[in-house]
């Protein structure tokens, strides 16, 4: 049996955490100057992988 391979392209998006698995927020590479300095503000702040994504998550990432 082969082992479960992971997939690197995640690996580097998501990290794993006590409380979930942890991502970052769209929409802070660029475009930026018509933003907001609050709305970039709370762009900077990770966020926890929704309930309905975290299933395909873990597949992409078995060793988590």
């Amino acid at each position: 049996m082969p082992k479960i391979k992971t997939n690197r392209a995640a690996a580097k998006r998501f990290k794993a955490t006590g409380g979930g698995i942890k991502r970052a927020k769209a929409y802070h590479s660029h475009l930026l100057g018509h933003k907001s300095t609050k709305r970039k503000r709370n762009l900077r702040q990770g966020k926890l992988v929704d309930q309905a994504n975290l299933k395909g998550i873990k597949r992409l990432l078995p060793n988590l």
